[in-house]
This record gives C-alpha cells, sequence and structure tokens, in this order.
C-alpha cells in the first residue's frame, strides 16, 4: 500500500467540467510523472469543496492550500514552487486577498471556513465515482447497521422521529412522521421518490451533493423503503444535470454490483432497487403531485390535494417524496443516532442547513451550517462579506419563491421557526446578496416575470393572477402606475395564496409583501405624483 506525502484534491463538478478540468488533471499528473512525484503525490477527483465560480480548483492537502481559476500553464509553477519548494504561490491562492488584509487564519472567511458538516460531509473526502473510497470513508454503514441488528422498520422510523429532521425542500415537514404516514397507509404495493428536480433559480445545493455523494442517496433511500415497506424507489432528476444524472447511474450499477442495491441485499430478506428518471425542466414539477404526473408519463400538473401521496402517489399507491437535503441526513442519523444529530442546529430545528450564497459578496459558494447560524455571519464570514466595499441592501432568501430580507434582519437566525416569526421562509437555502445599487423593483419585476412563464395554466387564480401581477409592475416600473397599485399587488397576491391549487401561485405572497413592506419607499420612486 503506497503512503503518500501529499494529495491534491480536484473538484469535478458541472461548473469544472466546462473549465476544462479533465485536461488540467491531465496535465497535472504528466508534470508529476516529468519529476519523479507520481509515488509521493496523490491526485484524486472529488464532489463539491464549495467554492463554485471560480473555474479549476485544486487543494493540496494536508498543506489545506486552494488554488483557483487553475490554467495548465500554471502548473509546472505550482508543482515546482509548491510541491518541491513547498512554497504557496501567493498569486494563484484562493485567499490572497484574505492574506493580505492581515487575517491570522485565512480559512475564517469563505465557503472553505471549516463547517459541521452532516450532507456534505463525504463529498470533498473521496472519489464519488470509486465504491471502494466510498466503503473506506462510511458510505452504507446506517444500511448496515440496521439490516445486521435488525432493526425493525417502526423503530427506524421511531429514530427519525425521534432526529427532529424536518424537510430541506422547503415546506418543513417533519420527516419522520412523513414517513409514518406511508408506512401506515393501506397497499402493498409502495414507492420511494427523492425530488432532485432542481428549479429553483439560484439553487445548485442538490445538484452537489448528488455529483459528490451520490452512494448517500441510495442508502437513504434504501431506508427509507425498508422503512416504509418498499420495494422500490425512483430518483427523479433535472434532465439539465448531467453529471449528476451520470453520477448517480454509475453509483446504482456499484451498488447493484456489491450486492448494496437489489435482491436480498446484504444477504438479507431485504430487497429494494433503484431508477433514474430525467425531469424535462419544468419548474412545476418540484412540485410533488406534479412529479408525481411526470413519472406516469403524463404533463406535470399539480394534482388536487387532498389526496396526498402518502396514501394516494405514484400509480395511486401510497409513497414517499422526499427532497435530495432531507434523504441525505438519514444514513447519518441512522448509524450515529438521533441524539447526536440533535447536537446540532436548535431545539425546534435539530441538525444543519445546507446554503448556496450568490450575488454581491466576495466568495459565492455552498456552505453547510448549523440551523439557527444568523443571516451576518453567513454573509460576511462565510461569504466574505460585501464585494467591492459596497453597502448591503437586502438578500433574496429561498429563491424566486423566497422573501427579501433587509438590513435590519441581517441577524436573524436561518432555521424554520425563527424566519417564520418574521415573515420569511428557509425555502431552497438560496441566499442572493445585493448591494447598495441594486434595483429591487427589477428584482421583483424578474420573479415575477418568472412564476407567469412556468405557470403550468391549470388553474385560473395562477394563470390569470401571475399575469396580473406582472402587467401591475411593469407599469409601476414605467412611471404610470399609482401608489395603490401596490396594495394591489399585495392583494391579488394574497388572493393567489388562498385559491391558487399548488405552491407555485401560493409562493408569490412572500416575495411581493415582503418587497412592499421593507422597500415600499423605493418601489414607490418612479411613480409620479398625482
Amino acid at each position: 500500500m503506497s503512503i503518500f506525502r501529499t494529495h491534491i484534491l480536484i473538484p469535478v463538478d458541472e461548473n469544472t467540467v466546462q473549465s476544462g478540468v479533465f485536461e488540467i488533471k491531465r496535465q497535472l499528473e504528466k508534470q508529476l510523472l516529468l519529476r519523479n512525484l507520481e509515488g509521493e503525490i496523490k491526485v484524486l477527483e472529488t464532489g463539491t469543496v464549495g467554492v463554485v465560480g471560480k473555474g479549476v480548483i485544486l487543494v493540496v492537502f494536508p498543506d489545506r492550500v486552494y488554488y483557483t481559476q487553475v490554467k495548465v500553464g500554471d502548473l509546472p509553477r505550482i508543482v515546482e514552487e509548491h510541491l518541491i519548494k513547498g512554497r504557496v504561490v501567493k498569486d494563484l491562492e484562493h485567499f490572497t486577498l484574505d492574506l493580505q488584509s492581515g487575517m491570522k487564519d485565512f480559512h475564517q472567511l469563505g465557503p472553505t471556513r471549516r463547517q459541521d458538516r452532516i450532507v456534505l460531509d463525504r463529498s470533498w473526502k473521496m472519489d464519488p465515482e470509486n465504491i471502494e473510497e466510498v466503503l473506506a470513508a462510511g458510505g452504507y454503514r446506517g444500511l448496515e447497521k440496521i439490516l445486521s441488528a435488525p432493526l425493525a422498520p417502526e423503530a427506524v422510523i421511531e429514530e427519525v422521529k425521534k432526529s427532529g429532521l424536518r424537510g430541506r425542500g422547503g415546506a418543513g415537514f417533519p420527516t419522520g412522521m412523513k414517513w409514518e404516514f406511508t408506512r401506515k397507509a393501506a397497499g402493498d404495493e409502495k414507492y420511494v421518490i427523492c425530488n432532485a428536480d432542481e428549479g429553483e433559480p439560484g439553487t445548485f445545493k442538490d445538484r452537489l451533493i448528488l455529483e459528490g455523494d451520490p452512494h448517500k442517496l441510495i442508502e437513504a433511500m434504501e431506508i427509507a423503503g425498508y422503512a416504509i415497506g418498499s420495494r422500490k424507489g425512483y430518483v427523479y432528476i433535472r434532465g439539465e444535470y448531467d453529471l449528476s444524472i451520470r453520477r448517480m447511474q454509475k453509483a446504482i450499477d456499484q451498488a447493484r454490483e456489491y450486492n448494496l442495491l437489489g435482491g436480498n441485499i446484504l444477504e438479507t430478506p431485504f430487497s429494494f432497487d433503484l431508477e433514474i428518471k430525467k425531469g424535462a425542466g419544468a419548474y412545476i414539477c418540484g412540485e410533488e403531485t406534479a412529479l408525481i404526473e411526470s413519472l406516469e408519463g403524463k404533463r406535470g400538473n399539480p394534482r388536487l390535494k387532498p389526496p396526498y401521496p402518502v396514501t394516494h402517489g405514484l400509480w395511486q399507491k401510497p409513497t414517499l417524496v422526499n427532497n435530495v437535503e432531507t434523504l441525505a441526513n438519514i444514513p447519518e442519523i441512522l448509524f450515529h443516532g438521533s441524539a447526536w444529530f440533535r447536537k446540532f442546529g436548535t431545539d425546534k430545528c435539530p441538525g444543519t442547513k445546507v446554503f448556496t450564497i450568490l450575488g454581491h459578496v466576495e466568495y459565492p459558494g455552498l456552505i453547510e451550517v448549523p440551523m439557527g447560524t444568523p443571516l451576518r455571519e453567513i454573509i460576511f464570514s462565510y461569504g466574505g462579506g460585501m464585494k467591492e466595499g459596497k453597502r448591503f441592501k437586502a438578500a433574496l432568501l429561498g429563491g424566486a419563491a423566497g422573501v427579501f430580507l433587509p438590513e435590519k434582519l441581517l441577524d436573524v437566525p436561518m432555521d424554520l421557526e425563527s424566519l417564520k416569526e418574521n415573515k420569511a421562509v428557509l425555502g431552497s437555502g438560496a441566499i442572493l446578496v445585493m448591494n447598495e445599487d441594486t434595483s429591487i423593483l427589477d428584482m421583483l419585476f424578474s420573479i415575477l416575470k418568472f412564476f407567469a412563464h412556468e405557470s403550468c395554466g391549470q388553474c385560473s387564480p395562477c394563470r390569470i393572477g401571475t399575469r396580473q401581477l406582472v402587467d401591475l409592475a411593469y407599469k409601476i416600473r414605467e412611471g404610470q402606475g399609482a401608489e395603490g397599485d401596490l396594495n394591489i399587488m399585495v392583494n391579488l397576491s394574497q388572493t393567489l395564496f388562498s385559491t391558487s391549487l399548488c405552491p407555485l401561485g401560493q409562493s408569490l405572497i412572500m416575495p411581493v409583501r415582503s418587497a412592499v413592506e421593507n422597500f415600499r419607499d423605493e418601489l414607490l420612486t418612479p411613480i409620479k405624483p398625482s
């Protein structure tokens, strides 16, 4: 067995693939070979390390140095200076600006700051396409624990309930309760569905979870299948997520080969198999019943509820639908126990939350922090603060179907209950940070256009109401509106909330009301005095 003095991690995701990551890896290995370093330094493909939008990234361990925007021409210098002479190439290092500003520890800022990770704990420690590395890093140990004991399905559900895990897809419904409802539903044939149709603007956490650790999702769905009495699961993945789909399929094939998926798993009576279904790019299919309709080969229109999927889901059979991030917590909860999980986060919202930080921050990226972490800390510590020294103005929290949070709410804890008290939502975990130059009216107009475009048109409140909201916002933006139009917009979005068939129309109350309440004076600026 070879002992390497240094490991170089190369994150492979959709962003780095577009930047030429595989050519960089090939040339780096060539440079190491030329200098006879292949026996001392190992190059590893991994999932995300949290940094996004910075081209090809190299992470040197154990030094924990991050190089970004790496080009082929930079490799000889990195190898010569850092790997041979031990001197960091400062002008390529991700945190050069932090070091120049006199920081004692450059890992105090940015997505690479040390984090308490549950969902993403393995995504940068291994090659996600190598099941041997996955197993060495602890993959499938939660499944092995419940099957070898064996633990009764009801006991598995009880452990999930005691953990306090709540859905990470937006609504925050208690996960254990949903599992219990599905198990108790009448019927011998049941299904597990993973909702990986990540269509919320500004959100890419599920994609990076899938790319970084697809085996964790397989393990979680198997545990869910065991708990509710299901033998079949579907992963409904957004069709544009090519790398996620390829890695997920490879992981499924490997798991079957290792008797970790399929018939008589780990030589026990339990059998469970998985299949991937590609989404066709409709935002509405993120809603669980529209997703189910699409899985059945129909147009992705939402169903009238009740009945709910737990009793009448796929093919009208009891069906459990969970989000990617929700499921990714399950293996660790079952392996470590619910008491361990509750050490993270808050009493009412235990665990961690994965956030995507975007917009006018120094370091956009992906982070995982305990529930209840203040928004200020996320933006000014993990996000590195405002870009170019601009003043913070607002954060759009939770994606397009989220809320505009003003500066006075910067210290709000980021958990479901605290945000609810402030008329806000956690949503998908997207945080779009806006500086003082941002037009809230333009942002709101863009959101309304998006929803009008994505409405399936099945129910008239959403079909007509979203279009009317766009028209009102356009009138105001062009200086043709009246002050009363803002109140009309709030009342109209409230009507959509009360009468729309699904969350698409129901969600518009969030951005409209928060924009009007927190930035009313700015929205009135284009309106000419009567």
